[in-house]
């Protein structure tokens, strides 16, 4: 790795550069005077490529920008392009300069799990790291893309989507039996032979073979109407209309793609939406939009940069269906398929069945941008309005919003929600477990003086600088003078300046639309009601307290089914029930004798140590 010094900027700059490299392949980072990341760039011959930027004219408009800026450059060289491009996209996704093009929600995809560990496996939604051993099916676009195949999925196959716990625990069959919904396997109205059929059927359908699934239950259903079973025979035709159901309501269905990604750009006024519909099992399994931060470049940069950054946490399917052509095919097929580990092929249809899923793409990217573009007008208002109100020097980038969520002090969490210019941004939110076991039950400051002192002594820690868009331009507090007041000396303990605040009191008669505003050393106010920028700030202090209201509800229902035996090491949920069952309740565990531990079937002599010396710590 080298690095020129920061003496000069410009086009000068590059070219005392090249000096240091070859002609090898590799990775560049441009910085600006202050060593912030402009730009970062990967190259088969990185000589070549930068003296391409030595050059004082003949670039475009944005490039010459970032070259006016470069202040020093920084290089990496790698084994291969490929490497780089792949090392090129990581650096990007990590240091976010100004003028690369940026994918800003790259969230993972929910798929839908068959555990194998279970000999009656429920059919259930699966997020993150696939570490639990089974069949994994997707990805979906979305939770609620899950959640309808799962519910049309129980209809077909009457698969279980209980917890295993749950499952153990049954006597009698539950709703779900009685809706037709559930074989009911946890009271033996189904055996285990019989189950695994409906697993392998379930499996065959999400693996896009519906049409053998449907020949068997119709083939059955003839069965058992000759045999009069009518019941049963009556039964198998609901699973089978279900089944064709689920195939009716799919939006897409090519018959010529089983699994494919077919990726859609719209540019327009330097804004650009991508479209992404995933198909596998030559389905529909969703779609999701995207609204990468494009700097100014052309539809080829955009589309390569968001291929690199999309799949650098996710499997690439077989094929990608693209809308625009990239510079680099070959190379981003080849760092796909080696990341795949097996071959990925990128295309840019030009007729057939593949052109019009990229059509059907395409029109969903122009009419998603349209709709974001009026609403990002609409914010840019409402965020000046606020400038205008409480006399800031711009409109806000990102607006934090806390609220406090307890019953008499007990589970208490701490919510932040943010807003800018892109609406609420939840992604940004956080909730704060209370932790501070001194405070006075109920005791709400003692709650945001915990809250303010953990999410800024972080900020401060990870970017003492404020170099990065984490930092907030405006701090809505719920309350008045006093609460302002509190929170602004709060603020000075942990040295953080320049951040402007606003207390939001519920008014006259604490009436909806009669709010009060309050700032350091200023009259309180209020707006004409009416007034779309109060509706906006009410909106916003309403979601604070959804998510914090949420939070809180979400640990109650955790604590509600806790119990001291959750804690002890080696007792898993099997233990806890024996334990459970043979006591009757935590507290007979904890009082039990050494010996009484040992009897318990299930418990060895080492965990029953464990589990008194837990209890006995004297």
């Amino acid at each position: 790795m080298s690095e020129t010094a920061p003496s000069k900027t410009g086009h000068t700059v590059i070219q005392a550069a090249l000096k240091g490299i070859d002609g090898s392949p590799g990775v560049y980072r441009m910085l600006d005077a202050q060593g912030a990341v402009l730009y970062v760039g990967k190259a088969n011959n990185l000589k070549a490529r930068v003296t391409s930027y030595a050059r004082p004219t003949g670039h475009s408009p944005r490039i010459a920008r970032m070259i006016r800026d470069t202040a020093s450059m920084m290089f990496l060289t790698t084994a291969t392009e490929s490497e780089a491009l792949l090392l090129e996209q990581n650096l990007i996704k990590q240091l976010k300069p100004r003028y690369n093009v940026l994918l800003r929600d790259d969230k993972s995809f929910p798929n839908i799990l068959l555990p194998s560990a279970h000999v009656f496996p429920a059919l259930k939604k699966h997020r993150g790291a696939k570490k639990e051993k089974g069949d994994y099916f997707g990805p979906f676009a979305s939770a609620g893309a899950v959640n309808r195949t799962l519910n049309q999925l129980q209809k077909v196959f009457l698969l279980r989507n209980c917890t295993d716990a749950t499952f153990e625990a049954r006597t009698r069959p539950c709703l779900q039996y009685q809706i037709k919904r559930c074989a009911a396997p946890c009271v033996g109205y189904i055996s285990e032979e019989d189950y695994g059929a409906l697993v392998s059927d379930a499996k065959r359908f999400l693996r896009g073979r519906t049409t053998g699934v449907q020949e068997s239950l119709a083939k059955e259903m003839q069965e058992a109407a000759a045999a009069h079973e009518f019941e049963r025979a009556a039964a198998l035709r609901d699973r089978l209309k279900a089944l064709t159901f689920v195939q009716g309501t799919q939006a897409i269905n090519p018959s010529g793609v089983a699994e494919a990604d077919v990726v859609a750009l719209h540019m327009e006024s330097g804004q650009a939406c991508i479209q992404v519909f995933f198909i596998r099992a030559n389905q529909n399994w969703g779609n999701r939009d995207y609204y990468p931060r494009t700097g100014g470049a052309e539809a080829a940069e955009v589309m390569q940069a968001f291929l690199g950054q999309f799949y650098d946490g996710k499997e690439p399917p077989r094929q990608i269906i693209l809308s625009d052509a990239i510079e680099d095919v070959d190379l981003m097929e080849e760092a796909l398929s080696v990341k795949a580990e097996r071959k990925v092929e990128i295309l840019v249809p030009q007729r057939g069945e593949k052109k019009e899923l990229v059509a059907g793409a395409l029109r969903n990217a122009r009419e998603s941008l349209a709709r974001k573009m009026s609403e990002t007008a609409t914010q840019a208002k409402l965020l000046k309005g606020i400038a205008e109100a409480f006399d800031l020097d711009e409109p806000p980038k990102r607006i934090e919003v806390y609220d406090n969520s307890h019953i008499q002090g007990t589970n208490a969490v701490g919510g932040m929600i943010v807003a800018g210019p892109d609406g609420f941004l939840k992604s940004q939110y956080r909730k704060f477990n209370i932790k501070d076991e001194s405070l006075t039950p109920g005791d709400d400051f003692g709650m945001m003086k915990e809250v303010l002192n953990r999410r800024f002594k972080r900020l401060l820690k990870e970017d003492p600088d404020r170099e990065s868009d984490a930092w907030p331009d405006l701090l809505l507090i719920d309350g008045g003078a006093g609460q302002v007041s509190a929170v602004r000396q709060i603020m000075r303990d942990l040295g953080v300046e320049h951040v402007a605040m606003v207390g939001v009191a519920k008014g006259v008669d604490r009436d909806h639309g009669k709010e009060e505003f309050h700032r350091t050393g200023q009259r309180p106010f209020a707006l004409k009601r009416g007034d779309p920028v109060l509706y906006f700030i009410q909106r916003l202090r309403d979601e604070a307290h959804r998510f914090a209201i949420g939070a809180h509800r979400a640990k109650r229902a955790k604590a509600v089914g806790a119990t001291p035996l959750d804690e002890v090491p080696g007792v898993g949920s099997a233990r806890k029930r024996a334990l459970l069952a043979h006591f009757g309740s935590a507290k007979a565990v904890s009082r039990a004798a050494l010996s009484d531990l040992k009897a318990v079937e299930g418990v060895s002599d080492k965990l029953a140590e464990t589990i008194y010396a837990y209890f006995h710590a004297d």
